[in-house]
């Protein structure tokens, strides 16, 4: 009995030989390096397409808006990491992305599926007030967190969000996915009487969406400018090294009652 043919493996992405590397159809020595930067040739990598002026304006903010956000629990995780091996820089940083989900970063993803779903077409007759108050109370009825609202630092106002959405409109990149994200944070504002500025990584989702990228693909970009901003923390603990402080202060405070020293430690912290 013969056996079917295998499938053959293929990649549209890159091949290279003894003396070319090429990338989706692109020399990379001779057409790439030198012409593109790094986002660009993110867009590239991803779409096969050249970005436009307008894509590659948008794309780099998304990706700058991204690399850094302070001692984030991502930034702490990859120092901790750091000080226990640090002849291992790829793990450290393996360690502060680990923890990019749906709270932190990864909340990008949990917006643009939310936008997605609810807008499965941008079309130009959608109900989008409709479809806010719909998203909305689908969301508190199920007692789910709407994703790309709210921040526990930035209130009443993300500062990087309206500087997204301003260059989202500069660029021709804000149509109904951007328009639904205000729409929905607006309905969620008024529904529940609180204070839920869309954050950063909602106004990212909904750019994204408007790039026409799938939504299982949009953490990835945060994933990619997060490596960068725990590069530059890891460089920085090389040079001036906190983590083994921030441990010993944990180890202190958490295993204080076991001294006996609670009382005291809640007098020093009312003192």
């Amino acid at each position: 009995m013969s056996r079917p043919p295998k499938p053959i493996i293929r990649s549209d992405i890159a091949y290279s030989t003894p003396d070319r590397i090429v990338v989706r159809g692109k020399d990379l020595p001779n057409e790439i390096l030198g012409h593109m930067n790094l986002g660009d040739f993110a867009l590239l990598q991803l779409t096969g397409n050249t970005p436009t002026r307008e894509q590659s304006a948008m794309f780099n903010a998304i990706l700058i808006t991204l690399v850094e956000h302070g001692m984030t629990p991502s930034a702490i995780a990859a120092r901790m990491t750091y000080a226990g091996a640090p002849e291992s820089l790829q793990a450290a940083v393996a360690a502060g992305l680990c923890g990019l989900g749906s709270v932190f970063v990864g909340s990008m993803e949990g917006a643009a599926r939310m936008l997605s779903e609810a807008l499965p077409k941008p079309a130009e007759d959608a109900d989008l007030e409709q479809i806010a108050r719909d998203t909305v109370a689908a969301y508190r009825a199920r007692g789910a967190t709407i994703p790309g609202l709210g921040h526990p630092l930035h209130k009443p106002v993300d500062p990087r969000t309206p500087r997204l959405f301003q260059l989202a409109a500069e660029n021709g990149m804000a149509g109904n996915y951007v328009r639904l994200m205000k729409l929905i944070g607006a309905e969620a504002e008024r529904v529940s009487g609180k204070s839920l500025p869309i954050n950063a990584t909602g106004a990212a989702g909904a750019i994204c969406c408007e790039f026409g990228f799938p939504w299982t693909i949009v953490r990835g970009f945060g994933v990619m400018a997060r490596a960068i901003g725990l590069v530059g923390h890891l460089m920085e603990e090389a040079q001036k090294p906190m983590a083994v402080e921030i441990w010993q202060r944990i180890e202190d405070e958490a295993s204080a009652h076991l001294r006996g020293d609670v009382r005291a430690d809640a007098v020093r912290r009312s003192a």
